[in-house]
């Protein structure tokens, strides 16, 4: 098997299931967002990102229509783990009835940069 093949695989160590680190991530307050999903964001001291997937009953309804949106999420975080900051959990909200691959595929990279960003620490300025 492709040592590449290998490295795209989505593991089980880089899923978020516990409800405690959602809020962590909620609770700390950094995201990014565009028309389709808001990116929350968190440090998680790995040497690779995370992924946790939200989509609310309230937003969409049938069953199928969730379960593919988290599929076409995952899907695009496994393409792009390579392209993603190191070292963050990062919580996906749903906003709406679908989303494309296609735009999954694009946005997702760029916001987990923009919220990375929010998370680096402020440069400590000296007195002068």
């Amino acid at each position: 098997m492709n040592l590449n093949v290998m490295d795209q695989r989505f593991r089980a160590h880089e899923r978020i299931k516990n409800p405690a680190e959602f809020r962590r991530a909620f609770d700390r307050k950094r995201s990014v967002s565009d028309a389709l999903m808001i990116v929350y964001g968190v440090e998680n001291g790995l040497a690779f990102p995370r992924l946790g997937l939200s989509v609310a009953k309230k937003k969409v309804r049938k069953a199928n229509a969730r379960n593919r949106i988290k599929r076409v999420l995952r899907e695009a975080f496994r393409l792009s783990k390579s392209d993603l900051p190191p070292g963050v959990d990062l919580i996906i909200v749903a906003r709406g009835p679908a989303i494309p691959f296609a735009h999954a595929r694009k946005a997702l990279p760029e916001l987990a940069k923009a919220v990375a960003r929010r998370l680096a620490p402020l440069p400590i300025k000296e007195q002068a």
